[in-house]
């Protein structure tokens, strides 16, 4: 008797170990979707941004700063960043992107022009999107870092080696100051 409660408690506690371990890959291929997701709009507004600097370029030449910032910080090669520094890439660049739609403010022939318009619009739904998918992913790197951190699941995330992942957060920045 006291061999089969041995066998039924082995059992219970392999079957517990695939099951937790499942969970765990599927959670951390949800976070790896999100990043997906998120990647495309981050990448549809890095290609975005040669357009709009060329476009205010024409109108704010005596603003070389802040358009050599944008510049500076879009000229890395995406493609060969890792996720860590896409994620760094993004902060630094919506920094600069405010800056850069501040300056545009100050230029009322600039805020008319037809192209600079359409560039702007694309440029604000990119960012809802990019707002959407970042909500998404923490959501999912919340219930994967749950899941690593919380007993018993924490025994087999340990034991398998599922780390804890980075959740996407925005850097503080100062407001950016509009004058006319």
């Amino acid at each position: 008797m006291g061999t089969y409660i041995v066998i039924a408690v082995t059992a219970a506690l392999l079957v517990y170990v695939l099951v937790s371990y499942n969970s765990l890959v599927n959670l951390r291929n949800r976070v790896r979707e999100a990043f997906a997701t998120m990647d495309v709009y981050l990448k549809k507004r890095w290609d975005l941004i040669p357009n709009i600097v060329e476009t205010v370029k024409g109108y704010a030449k005596h603003e070389k700063e802040t358009l050599e910032s944008v510049v500076n910080l879009r000229n890395s090669s995406y493609d060969k960043m890792g996720q860590d520094d896409k994620i760094a890439a993004d902060g630094q660049i919506t920094g600069a992107l405010s800056k850069l739609m501040a300056l545009a403010e100050s230029y009322p022939d600039l805020k008319a022009n037809q192209n600079f318009m359409q560039l702007s619009t694309e440029l604000s739904k990119v960012e809802e999107d990019i707002a959407n998918s970042r909500k998404y992913y923490n959501a999912v790197v919340r219930n994967y870092n749950n899941a690593v951190q919380m007993f018993p699941s924490n025994l087999v995330s340990a034991i398998f080696g599922f780390k804890e992942m980075a959740m996407f957060e925005t850097a503080e920045r100062e407001n950016v100051k509009v004058q006319f």
